[in-house]
């Protein structure tokens, strides 16, 4: 602790910050519920440069935007008893899940289910929102997204993440053409402010080479990707991995931890991904307590809010390029710009 206090006052003496682009991690989802309208629409309002859409299919071969195939947790689907009979069991990934999926419905069964927050004991004031907004698709997100460019005069940035590609595909659910068919119809071109994510980099290759659009390839700490389970993420992120990487990708998305140190330094993982051509966007700067390290959090209430400040102050000086964030508000009044 005492490291990560000084790492945070040597920061004023040390060299410029870089800029960074702000996600809206699954919207504002520190003060909505995430993957509604009310989040995308909080998040632009305070700053975001992208909002970030997590997308699974329908049965009918529609994306909707939720953080996983299982919807209970996000839903209340598990409260409407004419879906009692969906609740099943799978593997997701060499995982086994039990709830209810979005692939074993159609769009307009989803749309009679209502969003509800993931984190209650944390973010309590979200819950007061549980059971008002609907569920969205992708398509009604760049419907949204088109209007509040011409309401505010400014771009609004698409970063959408294909989910369990892999296990989609399996079942005859390819989510590639669904986005980029989306994506065409919708106007959009690889010149556009459009950057996709995966953590299974068989999608990016195929969304690269087949639209052109910006890839982000997603990295964990520990593990590797399904569709190539020859293969780590440690491999992912050392020199000669970023090199690979970097010719399918824009950039990578790696958690925190992995660009700093637990003193607060930065680690190697920057400068070796910008020698490789790759930005480096990290995941997920939170502001409560529960999210944040033990130094920089303030009181004992995981839901009380830490010391945000300090920790983006700490990543703007290791020189990431892009922050997902559930606070994009917080972010913006800290943005560094060029």
């Amino acid at each position: 602790m005492i490291r990560l206090l000084a790492a945070l006052v040597a920061l004023t003496l040390s060299m410029p910050a870089s800029a960074q682009i702000i996600i809206g991690h699954r919207g504002a989802s520190g003060e909505r519920p995430e993957h509604t309208l009310a989040a995308y629409a909080l998040a632009v309002e305070q700053g975001a440069d992208y909002i970030e859409p997590d997308l699974v299919p329908t049965r009918d071969g529609r994306l909707i935007a939720r953080h996983e195939n299982e919807i209970s947790g996000t839903t209340n689907v598990a409260d409407l008893p004419e879906f009692a009979d969906r609740k099943t069991t799978k593997v997701i990934d060499g995982e086994e899940v039990t709830g209810w999926f979005t692939e074993d419905f159609d769009l307009f069964e989803l749309y009679r289910l209502r969003a509800k927050e993931r984190l209650p004991a944390i973010r309590p004031e979200n819950a007061k929102y549980d059971g008002e907004f609907p569920l969205v698709t992708l398509e009604e997100i760049i419907v949204w997204a088109k209007i509040a460019e011409k309401e505010t005069g400014k771009r609004v940035g698409l970063y959408p993440e294909l989910k369990h590609h892999a296990y989609f595909a399996s079942i005859g659910l390819d989510t590639v053409p669904m986005l980029l068919n989306t994506l065409k119809a919708a106007g959009y071109t690889k010149d556009d402010p459009v950057l996709i994510q995966s953590f299974e980099p068989t999608p990016l290759v195929q969304v690269k080479f087949r639209s052109g659009f910006r890839t982000v390839q997603l990295m964990s700490a520990t593990g590797g990707p399904v569709d190539a389970p020859q293969l780590t993420y440690a491999q992912f992120m050392a020199p000669d991995g970023l090199k690979q990487v970097a010719g399918y990708a824009h950039a990578i998305g790696v958690p925190i931890a992995s660009v700093l140190n637990a003193d607060g330094s930065p680690t190697a993982l920057v400068q070796n991904a910008h020698d490789a051509g790759l930005e480096v966007h990290v995941y997920t700067l939170r502001r409560e307590n529960a999210f944040l390290p033990p130094a920089l959090q303030v009181g004992d209430d995981p839901a009380g809010i830490g010391n945000f400040d300090a920790m983006w102050k700490l990543l703007a000086h290791a020189r990431v390029d892009g922050v997902f964030t559930d606070n994009p508000g917080d972010a913006g009044k800290l943005k560094i710009e060029p």
